[in-house]
């Protein structure tokens, strides 16, 4: 009987941990595609000075394949580094790879509560070469429907764009040791 109990409260264990594993309300986080070395790195030390330095924005984040990969394009800095390794989303590719802006006043997503307006843009360094992605999210979007809007979320964005290039010396050395 003992030996029946035992297996009994094994398997219903098993069924529990199964059970909450596909849940609802259990955790559905992307599976990161890049881990971020241990210490600090160069990038996430811009995005850190840039956070600081401009109150306006809900947030910065820095994408692009990490050194030693191939095709592996992903978030490796940012004002939220639990999302460091994300893997990109298709229009993050896209910016990276066709060197593209994309204007996105974020009003009508049903996942996103707080209003924002994001402007993703090709990053680069201090030679003016395209060497990933940079993504802005601004608060307090204005009205939408304006285009005067757009243009001074696209002119504010790529004047912060502009100013972290002077700091870029290479795509290499976003990743190297923060000092």
């Amino acid at each position: 009987m003992k030996k029946l109990a035992r297996l009994v409260s094994i398997t219903a264990l098993g069924a529990c941990a199964v059970l909450a594993s596909t849940a609802p309300w259990a955790a559905d986080a992307p599976k990161k595609n890049w881990t971020a070395p241990a210490q600090k790195i160069y990038a996430q030390k811009l995005s850190d000075e840039t956070m600081a330095k401009h109150p306006e924005l809900l947030s910065i984040t820095l994408h692009g394949v990490p050194l030693g990969q191939d095709n592996v394009y992903t978030m490796f800095a940012g004002s939220y580094p639990e999302r460091i390794g994300n893997p990109d989303d298709p229009d993050d590719i896209d910016v990276s790879k066709k060197g593209i802006t994309i204007l996105d006043p974020r009003w009508h997503r049903t996942n996103d509560t707080t209003k924002k307006f994001v402007v993703l843009m090709p990053m680069r360094d201090n030679s003016g070469e395209n060497v990933g992605l940079v993504v802005y999210a601004f608060k307090n979007p204005k009205d939408p429907s304006t285009s005067a809007t757009e243009k001074e979320y696209l002119d504010n964005a790529t004047a912060l764009r502009d100013s972290l290039a002077k700091q870029i010396p290479t795509y290499k050395a976003l990743f190297d040791p923060a000092k």
